[in-house]
């Protein structure tokens, strides 16, 4: 291409490409939001767990399946944070409740917003606002760091600036920490600044913005095996209780924590010792 004007037009092409074409919302009850270029993926088989084997997290499983059927009813309903303790099946709980509500017959979509996308949240919101479904945009293991600016990405979806949070569209984000920031960071904060609260108010406060929050709390030995027990019977493998107990509390003594991650990561191992495919 020896033409320096086509060499340009070209060069702008690649620089602006053409918008995205209208999403086929149809196509799938979940979808995934990628950049560069713009586009929502289609995500045919989510994986996810059914929402009778969560275990321990009956108060939080209750208020958020109960938001969740609001939501998609055209009722008003609230944002939500389930934040806490690793491996306690808060995304899986987002997920089980979201195919539970599809299930029963409300045409419920969801959403998943990488925090690395969250800079591109306002061109996502303009393809969800004009769509005739609801939505449950979903990001998973939020959190932030001393430089970290997505925050205030974050800040345009839960308020929605001067056109207001699309009506057809509910955040639910999971986290390990209460403020989605460190301790630490809040701490300096608070000691640095020349005015501390006011510091450390816009960051903590971003929190405050979440209608429900959620705790989820390390189970115990008893809710670890009753999971357990529970992944057995509903894949059908058969097993001696006293076998089970006993192998499950090694499992749990080698990783030096107790789950519900690590009862789906030692039910894998049985499971592929007994011949049975998940």
């Amino acid at each position: 291409m020896s033409d320096p004007l086509a060499r340009i037009a070209a060069a702008l092409e690649r620089m602006s490409p053409p918008p995205m074409p209208v999403p086929d919302f149809g196509a799938a009850d979940a979808f995934a939001w990628h950049t560069a270029p713009d586009r929502l993926e289609p995500v045919e088989r989510v994986s996810r767990v059914d929402l009778s084997l969560l275990v321990g997290v009956n108060r939080a499983r209750d208020i958020l399946r109960a938001n969740t059927e609001h939501f998609a009813r055209g009722l008003p309903a609230n944002n939500a944070l389930l934040w806490g303790a690793r491996g306690m099946g808060k995304s899986s709980l987002v997920k089980a409740i979201h195919a539970k509500v599809v299930e029963d017959g409300l045409p419920l979509k969801i959403v998943e917003l990488s925090r690395e996308d969250l800079p591109s949240v306002q061109r996502l919101l303009k393809h969800l606002r004009g769509a005739s479904f609801r939505f449950i945009l979903f990001c998973d293991d939020l959190s932030f760091s001393h430089d970290d600016q997505h925050y205030k990405s974050l800040k345009a979806v839960l308020d929605g600036g001067i056109e207001g949070r699309p009506e057809n569209v509910i955040l639910y984000a999971t986290s390990n920490r209460r403020h989605l920031m460190p301790r630490d960071m809040i701490e300096n904060e608070r000691s640095t600044a020349i005015s501390p609260s006011e510091a450390v108010e816009e960051k903590v406060s971003l929190s405050d913005r979440f209608g429900l929050w959620l705790g989820f709390h390390p189970c115990s030995q008893d809710e670890y095996l009753e999971m357990i027990r529970g992944y057995c019977d509903a894949h059908g493998l058969s097993i001696a209780e006293e076998t089970l107990r006993a192998e499950a509390i090694e499992w749990q003594a080698t990783r030096g924590a107790r789950s519900g991650r690590v009862a789906w990561q030692f039910f894998t191992d049985l499971a592929a010792r007994h011949g049975i495919a998940l």
